[in-house]
Protein backbone atom coordinates (compact mmCIF):
# COMPACT_ATOMS: atom_id res chain seq x y z
CA UNK A 1 0.00 0.00 0.00
CA UNK A 2 1.37 3.41 -1.13
CA UNK A 3 2.11 6.19 1.60
CA UNK A 4 -1.13 8.34 -0.08
CA UNK A 5 -3.17 5.39 0.00
CA UNK A 6 -2.70 4.77 4.08
CA UNK A 7 -2.61 8.18 4.81
CA UNK A 8 -6.48 8.42 2.88
CA UNK A 9 -7.11 5.50 4.87
CA UNK A 10 -6.44 7.19 8.47
CA UNK A 11 -7.54 9.75 7.46
CA UNK A 12 -11.08 7.95 7.07
CA UNK A 13 -10.80 6.23 10.52
CA UNK A 14 -9.77 9.46 11.91
CA UNK A 15 -13.14 11.06 10.50
CA UNK A 16 -15.31 8.18 11.64
CA UNK A 17 -13.72 8.34 14.71
CA UNK A 18 -14.30 12.24 15.45
CA UNK A 19 -17.92 12.03 14.40
CA UNK A 20 -18.18 9.47 17.04
CA UNK A 21 -16.65 11.18 19.77
CA UNK A 22 -18.93 14.47 18.48
CA UNK A 23 -21.82 12.28 18.83
CA UNK A 24 -21.18 11.04 22.10
CA UNK A 25 -20.06 13.73 24.26
CA UNK A 26 -19.62 11.65 27.18
CA UNK A 27 -16.78 9.41 25.88
CA UNK A 28 -13.38 10.26 26.15
CA UNK A 29 -10.90 10.78 23.60
CA UNK A 30 -9.34 7.28 24.72
CA UNK A 31 -12.69 5.60 23.84
CA UNK A 32 -12.22 5.46 20.58
CA UNK A 33 -9.00 5.34 18.95
CA UNK A 34 -8.21 4.89 14.95
CA UNK A 35 -5.94 1.87 14.47
CA UNK A 36 -2.16 2.30 12.93
CA UNK A 37 -2.40 1.52 8.94
CA UNK A 38 -1.71 -2.37 8.71
CA UNK A 39 -2.77 -3.90 11.64
CA UNK A 40 -4.96 -6.70 12.12
CA UNK A 41 -8.12 -6.50 14.39
CA UNK A 42 -11.02 -3.31 13.58
CA UNK A 43 -10.12 -0.14 12.49
CA UNK A 44 -11.86 2.10 15.07
CA UNK A 45 -10.79 0.24 18.78
CA UNK A 46 -14.01 0.97 21.45
CA UNK A 47 -12.82 1.06 24.92
CA UNK A 48 -15.06 -1.37 27.29
CA UNK A 49 -17.20 1.93 28.29
CA UNK A 50 -17.50 3.08 24.11
CA UNK A 51 -18.44 -0.92 23.62
CA UNK A 52 -21.26 -0.20 26.35
CA UNK A 53 -22.77 2.39 24.31
CA UNK A 54 -21.72 1.39 20.90
CA UNK A 55 -21.40 -2.39 20.31
CA UNK A 56 -20.19 -2.78 16.83
CA UNK A 57 -17.11 -3.62 15.43
CA UNK A 58 -16.03 -0.77 13.01
CA UNK A 59 -14.33 -1.69 9.78
CA UNK A 60 -13.49 1.55 7.36
CA UNK A 61 -13.17 1.81 3.70
CA UNK A 62 -12.52 4.75 1.68
CA UNK A 63 -11.88 4.34 -2.42
CA UNK A 64 -11.80 6.69 -5.22
CA UNK A 65 -13.90 4.97 -7.50
CA UNK A 66 -15.87 1.54 -7.53
CA UNK A 67 -18.70 2.59 -5.19
CA UNK A 68 -20.56 4.74 -7.83
CA UNK A 69 -23.51 2.42 -7.76
CA UNK A 70 -23.75 2.48 -3.87
CA UNK A 71 -24.33 6.42 -3.86
CA UNK A 72 -26.64 5.65 -6.88
CA UNK A 73 -29.11 3.12 -5.07
CA UNK A 74 -29.23 5.98 -2.22
CA UNK A 75 -29.94 8.91 -4.35
CA UNK A 76 -33.02 6.68 -5.63
CA UNK A 77 -34.00 5.99 -2.43
CA UNK A 78 -33.30 9.97 -1.31
CA UNK A 79 -35.37 11.17 -4.51
CA UNK A 80 -38.46 9.22 -3.51
CA UNK A 81 -38.62 12.15 -0.70
CA UNK A 82 -40.74 10.16 1.94
CA UNK A 83 -38.35 9.53 4.73
CA UNK A 84 -34.36 8.73 5.20
CA UNK A 85 -33.21 6.91 2.58
CA UNK A 86 -31.55 3.40 2.93
CA UNK A 87 -30.87 0.98 0.72
CA UNK A 88 -31.32 -3.04 1.60
CA UNK A 89 -29.01 -5.26 -0.84
CA UNK A 90 -28.23 -8.91 -1.09
CA UNK A 91 -25.34 -10.83 -3.45
CA UNK A 92 -26.70 -14.49 -4.43
CA UNK A 93 -25.85 -16.54 -1.33
CA UNK A 94 -25.26 -13.76 1.10
CA UNK A 95 -26.42 -11.97 3.66
CA UNK A 96 -29.09 -9.01 3.48
CA UNK A 97 -26.87 -5.15 4.40
CA UNK A 98 -28.73 -1.92 4.94
CA UNK A 99 -26.51 1.13 3.88
CA UNK A 100 -27.67 4.44 5.53
CA UNK A 101 -26.24 8.05 5.79
CA UNK A 102 -23.12 8.42 8.50
CA UNK A 103 -25.65 11.13 9.91
CA UNK A 104 -28.75 8.55 10.39
CA UNK A 105 -26.71 6.17 11.82
CA UNK A 106 -25.22 8.19 14.42
CA UNK A 107 -28.74 9.14 15.72
CA UNK A 108 -29.45 5.57 15.39
CA UNK A 109 -26.68 4.38 17.82
CA UNK A 110 -27.72 7.25 20.31
CA UNK A 111 -31.07 5.24 20.38
CA UNK A 112 -29.71 1.73 20.50
CA UNK A 113 -30.57 0.81 23.80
Amino acid sequence: MTRAAKAKGRTGQNEIRDTILENFPDLEPDDVKSTTMGDTGEDIQLSPAARKKIPITIEVKRRKSGMKMAYDYIEQARKHGKGEPVVFFRADRKEWITMVSLDHYMELLKKWK
